[in-house]
């Protein structure tokens, strides 16, 4: 079936000469006639959209109808992040892009809720996820942020989720605030822009000190209330963790979301993993450095949030594990043992990096289904996928690594 491309709403600041018609866009969306040209597409097609946006422009504005597909289309998308709220809420492109995910919000919350925080300035607040979670908890948040339209969006989702009195939506640019700006507040979440230039593709900010605002002034700021969190990009260097903070690395389902920075709570580790949906949490960074071994029966592959955390040796003292090379993230062990923090898999077998002899070994053994993983390599797993040609009923798992710092690789299967 032919498609149409209909642009998403603009998203300020992506096109700097069209925020009046993105708000006004926007605005139309709020009135009756929006929400319910927005409830009829909750589950229309994308594919349909030729002889959907046809149809609905006999009896609506061209303008509306292009802005309710936009916006029934990031709703589709956000369900990834917010699940059933999606269906309900309003979002812009940048906005769903850079919006925390409700699982990784709803803990941030629940451990304000935890520290006594009853009122917590969200300095950047975007489209407002954080400032949801927080009032969930029965939180007042003061919601911040310096567009017009993102801070129009926020206000939206606070009223269409029924938490508008608990959350005060303020336009205004969060490096101009003082901290006498918040002294109603007894908390502070900030969450500093960490991406340069205009539009999609935006690139990431890897100095700190390029952030919006700044790392050391967002550090100023959070030091200013009695509870902090700072969200801060996951690969922070630890030396860049102030002494009087303790971090925090989240991952949900696997992939590492965030690094969060928390003030005013004396009792938390320095360092910590989280892993979401579940909770679970791993603190330490005191334990020895693991051994150096050969290759064990078993091989685990910790979570992203541990290997960031630098928690790796807490991992391997738990598995009675060795590494398989100083420098590389992988705990091997003759036994296995259950653990929450990594994902274990049997090694069959254990042999020198060569293209050749992999393809030879996936033939014999009827692998078609072949899982790629690496650490240390600089090979790449598609490349590596074309240039052995997997084919049969089988599957397997081929680690990329170095062993005692000879190019590796190691073949097996995820334990049940």
């Amino acid at each position: 079936m032919s498609r149409v491309a209909v642009p998403d709403t603009p998203d300020t600041p992506d096109d700097p000469s069209a925020p009046d018609d993105a708000a006004a866009a926007f605005a139309a969306l709020l009135t009756p006639e929006g929400a319910m040209l927005l409830d009829g597409l909750r589950d229309y097609d994308p594919a349909d959209e030729l002889a959907v946006a046809t149809r609905l422009r006999r009896s609506h504005p061209a303008a509306l109808v292009t802005a309710a597909l936009a916006q029934a289309r990031l709703r589709q998308r956000a369900a990834a992040k917010f699940g059933e709220d999606a269906a309900h809420l309003y979002f812009t492109p940048n906005g769903l892009e850079q919006a925390t995910r409700t699982a990784v919000a709803d803990h941030r919350a629940a451990r304000f809720a935890a520290l006594g925080a009853h009122h917590v300035a969200d300095l950047g607040c975007g489209i407002g996820g954080d400032a949801l979670a927080l009032a969930r908890r029965g939180i007042r948040v003061r919601a911040v942020d310096r567009d017009p339209l993102t801070c129009a969006v926020a206000r939206a989702n606070a009223d269409a989720l029924g938490l508008g009195d608990l959350i005060h939506v303020r336009c205004e640019d969060i490096e101009q605030l003082g901290a006498a700006d918040l002294d109603d507040c007894d908390a502070v979440f900030v969450d500093p822009a960490r991406r340069g230039g205009r539009g999609r593709g935006r690139a990431r900010i890897f100095d700190p000190e390029a952030y919006s605002p700044p790392l050391s002034r967002a550090i100023r700021t959070a030091r200013s209330r009695r509870y902090a969190a700072l969200k801060v990009a996951p690969g922070i260097p630890h030396e860049a963790v102030p002494e009087d903070a303790a971090a925090e690395w989240v991952s949900h389902r696997g992939d590492v979301k965030e690094a969060v920075l928390w003030f005013g709570d004396p009792s938390a580790a320095r360092v910590r993993a989280t892993l979401l949906p579940a909770g679970d949490t791993l603190a330490g960074g005191t334990a020895d450095p693991p051994p150096v071994g050969p290759v064990g029966r078993y091989l685990y592959e910790p979570d992203g949030a541990v290997v960031r955390a630098h928690l790796v040796a807490e991992i391997a003292a738990e598995l009675d594990g060795r590494l398989l090379d100083p420098t590389i993230a992988y705990i091997t062990a003759d036994t296995r043992t259950p653990t929450r923090f990594a994902t274990a898999y049997e090694i069959t077998d254990a042999l020198p990096f060569h293209v050749k002899r992999l393809r030879a070994l996936l033939r014999e053994r009827e692998v078609g289904t072949l899982t790629v993983k690496k650490r240390g390599s600089a090979v790449e797993p598609e490349e590596l996928r074309r240039k052995v040609k997997p084919k049969g009923p089988h599957s397997a798992t081929v680690f990329l690594t170095r062993i005692d710092g000879a190019p590796s690789m190691l073949i097996g299967r995820p334990c049940p």
